[in-house]
């Protein structure tokens, strides 16, 4: 089957366009490599043709197909050697100015029909395609790195782009075996505006103190399944990638305090510690591998004190069976005695404030995170208070390692890690469906496949409850008086009446 493009360009030959380019030839169109670096295109085709030979020699692709695909690469060494393509698909650097040159001079070489598109992450497709006579045929066409591996593909329809160029696009990258989803013109589109949460949010759990990048990593991935920490997520995309669309999302949305970036990654930037490919980010890395130093033991307490329940404790039930479980000795009386553990489970509010309110003693009171249910995790999350004392804390942990389940203990903190972060994750989600930039259904589809998290963010809410994630939110508010966790009206409306957050309303 011929693909929708006989012959398309890839300009610019870093590791995106060798990416593109790699994927179309396998489609079967033939590619042009156009760089203005001397010598570039040249040691891109070198690359797609080790890379076809790497493959074949593990059997992945047969001889016929290598010298097919090889076949199909062609060096442009100027810009005129590009107007017969149908396609053209520009990778160069994220400047505004210069990818609205490159356009300009292009629209003056191709022909008429010939569709323009953008790899750009961050920058509107509007505004690369004013300068354009015929802003029509421009639309974004955002890949993911590694190209090939990466199989997911957004389409970015500009304010003139024309709907038959978008499905155009949508249709050669089924030929390339992408999937595309379709976003509007908004700053970051969908996954790197979906992405704002994960990364952003636990830079300001570290910087508030909380706890360590190791343990926010560690959390995350034994709480909710995330396959990559965020600090190991930086260090792998590098923070001169990572930080600058952090910093072009928060500003092109006029300082939106739900995008807020962090003096964490702006100072490492500064100091060019950018993560794996420097050898040193939020971790060392020696030979590619991450040194991380292993977690202390848990602490051994021989004189267990009494463990009293908070009666507003989240999964109350499943809290009181946990702790049979694991032998404690639970107090059952309406407050607690002078010797008691008093163990809180709140959502969204600091263990301080649940003492307070409660009228507990705060050396006395530890909190324990229950927004996941505790069979569902790897790990378990306590939090201690400014007052809470060593031994209590030390008995906590002790009794909640028991059965061998690993602990993290952090300091106080309004919504612990898991609730901060995956309510932060789900509330922008909501937002990007509240303005509609995309339907419900790509976004779930752009965050599996381009995030790859362990599954939608909506369905992230549904499982954890809209109702729990509006509860965390109200109550970070509170904590915070931020207005970055003011819920999205389109959560709020559907935690209010219990409805799905992957229901879609008829229109």
């Amino acid at each position: 089957m011929k693909p929708q493009f006989n012959a398309i360009a890839v300009v610019g030959t870093g590791a995106m366009g060798q990416g593109i380019a790699q994927i179309a030839a396998q489609a079967g169109s033939t590619v042009w490599l156009f760089d203005v670096a001397p010598g570039a295109s040249e040691k891109a085709q070198n690359a797609l043709f080790d890379q076809w030979d790497k493959l074949a020699s593990k059997g992945k692709l047969s001889a016929d197909a290598v010298s097919g695909h090889r076949s199909r690469i062609r060096i442009a060494k100027e810009l005129g050697d590009l107007s017969e393509c149908q396609l053209i698909i520009e990778a160069i650097v994220e400047r505004l100015d210069i990818k609205q040159a490159l356009f300009t001079d292009l629209e003056a070489i191709v022909a008429p029909e010939t569709v323009l598109a953008s790899n750009t992450s961050s920058l509107s497709i509007t505004a690369i395609a004013a300068p354009l006579k015929h802003p029509e045929r421009l639309a974004g066409y955002h890949f993911f790195n590694p190209v090939p591996l990466m199989k997911v593909v957004e389409v970015i329809a500009g304010l003139k782009t024309s709907p038959a160029v978008c499905d155009r696009l949508r249709a050669y990258a089924s030929d390339m075996g992408h999937t595309a989803v379709t976003a509007k013109d908004t700053p970051g589109f969908i996954v790197n505006h979906a992405g704002r949460a994960y990364g952003t949010e636990s830079l300001r759990i570290v910087g508030e103190n909380v706890t360590d990048f190791a343990t926010v990593d560690r959390i995350l991935k034994d709480q909710m399944g995330f396959r990559l920490g965020p600090f190991e997520l930086f260090d792998l995309t590098a923070l001169d990638v990572s930080h600058p669309v952090m910093e072009s999302i928060y500003h092109q949305y006029y300082e939106e305090a739900r995008y807020r970036p962090s003096v964490i990654t702006a100072q490492r930037l500064a100091g060019r510690q950018l993560g794996r490919k420097t050898g040193l980010g939020f971790y060392a890395y020696v030979d590619g591998k991450a040194h991380i130093e292993a977690e202390a033991p848990a602490p051994q307490v021989t004189d267990m004190p009494p463990v009293w329940v908070s009666s507003r404790a989240a999964r109350r039930a499943e809290l009181y069976q946990l702790l049979k479980d694991l032998g404690a000795h639970i107090e059952t009386g309406a407050s607690p005695s002078s010797q008691a553990l008093c163990v809180v489970a709140p959502l969204g509010f600091d263990v301080t404030t649940v003492a307070v309110v409660e009228r507990l003693d705060p050396s006395r009171t530890v909190g324990i995170d229950l927004l996941v249910p505790d069979s569902a995790t790897k790990r378990r999350v306590l939090a201690t208070n400014p007052a809470t004392r060593p031994d209590m804390r030390d008995a906590a942990h002790a009794l909640f390692a028991r059965d061998g389940k690993a602990v993290s203990v952090i300091k106080d903190s309004g919504g612990f890690v898991t609730q901060r972060v995956v309510a932060h994750i789900v509330n922008i989600a909501s937002d990007i469906c509240q303005q509609a930039i995309c339907t419900p259904h790509d976004l779930e589809l752009a965050v599996t496949l381009g995030l790859g998290y362990p599954m939608g963010p909506l369905a992230m809410g549904n499982q954890l409850g809209p109702d729990n994630m509006l509860e965390v939110l109200f109550n970070l508010q509170t904590v915070y008086g931020d207005p970055r966790y003011r819920p999205s009206p389109w959560l709020r409306r559907r935690g209010a009446i219990g409805l799905s957050l992957l229901h879609v309303e008829e229109t």
